[in-house]
């Protein structure tokens, strides 16, 4: 149900890790990228081989064994937000609409030199309008009722993790939502989003909309998709559903 994309080059630190809980020794594999921001962690399971990953981990035990590592600064927050962009709304709306593939999407921010939020912010509501922030939650329990296959993606710098297919147990907790099913769990901090947005882009099969939920600082947390393969249209039911989820008025939109 996960797929990965993993970008090695900004992986610089490993760990093999060892907690104790509750008399039981939970053990990690643990990855960082060079400013100490985790990119990705594996932990095993009672079923794991614990001989397989002892042996996995001795064969790649470094030599230096020393107890600090060098940290380099941070990249910048909110994806590139504040680059000093001088695309015009008109230049933007008219490479969006001549967009084929939904991966074309990240060459179009970088010729523009802007971040997605700023992008969906410009657009306007023809391609992009802003929702309630508990879409994301009412989205989980509409698809979870009705069996939807959906798409979650939620990444760093240094991988993406992609879940495809139905959810079915949706539980929230405090601030939290969290989805709790047999092969897939994502817990996400519902107060943690600033904004939400429906996101609409044209492709070769007909336009595909996504959910897209951002932080404070212009990052996305998650984005969300209905599950379909290269070649297909989008799904009607994914598509009812989130151009239904409840929307605010947008003041920064075209």
């Amino acid at each position: 149900n996960i797929d990965l994309r993993i970008f090695p080059k900004v992986w610089a630190h490993g760990f093999a890790v060892e907690k104790r809980d509750d008399g039981e020794i939970r053990r990690s594999l643990q990855f960082f990228d060079a400013a100490g921001e985790a990119v990705h962690k594996v932990h095993l399971k009672p079923a794991s081989n614990l001989y397989a990953y002892q042996k996995l981990v001795a064969s790649l035990e470094s030599s230096n064994q020393e107890p600090t590592v060098a940290i380099l600064p941070s990249a910048a927050e909110g994806g590139g937000e504040g680059q000093a962009s001088v695309a015009s709304i008109d230049d933007l709306r008219d490479r969006w609409s001549r967009l084929t593939d939904v991966h074309q999407f990240f060459g179009m921010l970088k010729t523009l030199k802007l971040s997605r939020r700023e992008a969906v912010r410009m657009v306007g509501q023809d391609y992009a309008w802003l929702l309630d922030n508990d879409a994301v939650s009412a989205m989980f329990h509409h698809a979870a009722a009705g069996g939807m296959p959906i798409m979650c993606f939620v990444g760093n710098r240094g991988c993406i993790q992609i879940h495809s297919g139905p959810i079915r147990s949706v539980k929230p907790m405090g601030p939290w939502i969290n989805v709790l099913d047999e092969t897939f769990h994502l817990h996400l901090r519902a107060d943690h989003i600033h904004e939400v947005w429906a996101v609409r882009k044209p492709t070769k099969d007909g336009h595909v909309t996504s959910l897209e939920a951002y932080d404070a600082d212009g990052a996305m947390i998650i984005q969300f998709f209905g599950k379909r393969h290269e070649g297909e249209g989008e799904r009607e039911d994914w598509r009812f559903l989130a151009e239904n989820l409840p929307r605010i008025p947008s003041p920064t939109a075209a």
